[in-house]
């Protein structure tokens, strides 16, 4: 299906790897013009080798950092049409044993990046009447599963998801998100799971998921491009799970 993204200007944080790498990969079928951002940059440079993408290396949990790249995307490619917020990390572990500032660490980064690159782009998309912001959370932001301080902060970004569209559809800018379950890329979470255990993923698979799999990056990317296009034109403010069945809510 095309669907008329071709030279579709795309910002994507954290975009060096795997979710964001696999919604970089989805764009750039369908002809966008791409730029990821990220802190590694061995990681970059292997992203800007295999895919062509111009890269950024930036530190986002900074808030002059986050002016800065919009300043450059925008020098760049004159402009912005479609920005994906996928950074993030987890931080802590349980309540009680995470201090109030590994929360503040988890909002800066997780959600208060998010909610100003969304007011930076937004500017810009303002100025040319059109735009389209996707913000990536989790499953775990609408129900619980995994750490605190990660859900609070992705429960945040999808309550602003929300708010933040009634504000901007006005403006012929739709803001939506996507909450993945599970994705499975080797980063160095998963592999150490393998070293524990060889039989991690089946056995999460057949415990967790229903669909007895992990999902992979090209599904989330897949969803963004749809999300990214004019045939999702009446989806405004919603979170799609996405996830093979995980999550547990029935709404």
């Amino acid at each position: 299906m095309d669907l008329n993204l071709k030279g579709k200007r795309v910002l994507i944080t954290g975009g060096s790897r795997g979710i964001g790498k696999g919604i970089a990969e989805a764009f750039l079928e369908e002809g966008a013009r791409v730029g990821v951002v990220a802190r590694n940059k061995a990681e970059l440079l292997l992203a800007k080798k295999e895919l062509g993408v111009q890269i950024y290396q930036s530190d986002l949990s900074l808030s002059k950092n986050r002016e800065q790249l919009i300043k450059d995307f925008v020098n760049d490619f004159n402009g912005i049409d479609i920005l994906v917020n996928n950074m993030g990390a987890s931080h802590g572990s349980r309540t009680l044993d995470t201090p109030p500032f590994v929360f503040s660490q988890a909002m800066e980064l997780n959600f208060i990046a998010a909610v100003h690159l969304c007011q930076l782009a937004s500017k810009f998309m303002i100025d040319n009447e059109k735009g389209v912001i996707i913000n990536i959370s989790s499953i775990y932001g609408k129900e619980a599963g995994g750490l605190p301080s990660y859900n609070a902060s992705k429960a945040a970004l999808i309550s602003f998801t929300k708010a933040f569209s009634s504000e901007v559809i006005q403006k012929n800018i739709r803001v939506v998100g996507i909450a993945p379950g599970a994705i499975y890329h080797p980063n160095d979470v998963w592999k150490q799971r393998l070293v524990q255990d060889a039989n991690f993923l089946e056995n999460y698979a057949r415990d967790k998921i229903p669909a007895g799999r992990l999902g992979k990056t090209e599904e989330i990317g897949n969803v963004a491009v749809f999300l990214a296009s004019d045939k999702a034109s009446w989806i405004v403010g919603s979170t799609i799970s996405v996830d093979g069945g995980q999550s547990r809510l029935n709404f």
